[in-house]
C-alpha cells in the first residue's frame, strides 16, 4: 500500500513540475525527460540514419530542400522572437537532408534535424509544396512533440505498474486489467494524443511557411494529391494522424488566419 501511494505521489509531482510551455499555443504540456537528454539521442540517431541510407547532395531538389529548411527556421526565429521567446532555437542544430527511398515520407527529429525522402517529391511538385512539408515538420521538433510522447509513453507506463500492483494478489483480474487498459489507454489516450499532435504541427506549419512567403493553402492541395495516392488508411480513431478530410479542411479553414499572421511580419505575396 505505502508503495502504491508513492507511485500516485510521485505521478501527481511529475504532473505538476515537470511542464513546459508551448510557444505557439501557451499551453502547457509534458516534458518529463529534459531536452539535455533528448537532444543528444536524437543528434546521434540521425547521424545513424544517414550513414545507413543513400544521402543525395549537390542536386537541384537536395539544394532545394537545404534552402526551404532554412527559410522555414528563419521565419519560426522571427516568430519565436516576436512573441518573447528569443533564443528558444539556441540549442538546435538545424539540418535538412534528401534521402534516397520510395517512401512518401519526412521527419523531424527532436532539435531541429530533418529528414525527406525522395519519394515525397513528386506528391509536393515543388518548392511551396516542400515548403508545406517541411514547414509541418519543423513545428513537431518546434513544439517538442518528441519530448511529450516520451513523458506520456513513462506516464502509461506507470500506470500499468499501479495497476498490476493494485492486483497483485489478484492474477485474474490482474491479466483483465492489462488487456483493459492496453486497449483503452492506446484508444483513449496515446492515439488521440498523437492526432492532436500532428493537428498541432499542420497549424504551426501553415504559419511558418506563410511567414517564409509561400501560400498556406498548398498544404491542403498537398493533402488532396496525398489522399488521391489512397493506400487504405485505417479509420482516424484507430490512427496516429488525423484523416486526409480532416487536415484539409482545417488547412482550408486555417490558412487566411496564417496569412494574416504573416502580414505582421511584412510578408504581402506568397508563392504558390
Amino acid at each position: 500500500m505505502k508503495l502504491k501511494k508513492t507511485l500516485s505521489l510521485l505521478a501527481v509531482t511529475l504532473l505538476v513540475f515537470a511542464c513546459t510551455t508551448n510557444p505557439f499555443t501557451g499551453k502547457q504540456t509534458l516534458a518529463l525527460v529534459p531536452n539535455s537528454q533528448i537532444y543528444p539521442m536524437a543528434f546521434q540517431q540521425y547521424n545513424q540514419i544517414l550513414s545507413e541510407n543513400k544521402v543525395i547532395t549537390g542536386t537541384s531538389d537536395s539544394q532545394m530542400i537545404k534552402n526551404v529548411g532554412q527559410k522555414i527556421a528563419v521565419a519560426a526565429e522571427r516568430y519565436l522572437t516576436a512573441n518573447g521567446y528569443a533564443g528558444y532555437l539556441n540549442d538546435y542544430e538545424w539540418e535538412y537532408n534528401l534521402i534516397e527511398s520510395p517512401d512518401v515520407n519526412a521527419w523531424a527529429m527532436p532539435g531541429g534535424k530533418i529528414a525527406f525522402y525522395t519519394g515525397i517529391l513528386p506528391v509536393a511538385q515543388g518548392e511551396a509544396g516542400i515548403a508545406a512539408i517541411m514547414g509541418h515538420e519543423v513545428a513537431h521538433a518546434l513544439a517538442n512533440h518528441g519530448q511529450q510522447r516520451m513523458s506520456a509513453s513513462q506516464l502509461q507506463g506507470l500506470g500499468a505498474v499501479a495497476g498490476n500492483l493494485a492486483l497483485s494478489k489478484d492474477p485474474k483480474n490482474q491479466q483483465i486489467f492489462n488487456q483493459a487498459y492496453g486497449i483503452g489507454s492506446t484508444l483513449g489516450v496515446m492515439l488521440p494524443f498523437s492526432r492532436s499532435h500532428e493537428t498541432e504541427a499542420d497549424r504551426i506549419g501553415l504559419t511558418l511557411m506563410a511567414i517564409a512567403g509561400y501560400d498556406p493553402i498548398v498544404a491542403a492541395q498537398l493533402w488532396q494529391r496525398m489522399q488521391q495516392q489512397g493506400g487504405g488508411a485505417p479509420p482516424e480513431f484507430l490512427s496516429t494522424h488525423p484523416s486526409s478530410t480532416t487536415r484539409i479542411n482545417n488547412i482550408t479553414a486555417w490558412a487566411p488566419e496564417a496569412k494574416a499572421e504573416a502580414r505582421k511580419f511584412g510578408v504581402t505575396s506568397f508563392k504558390k
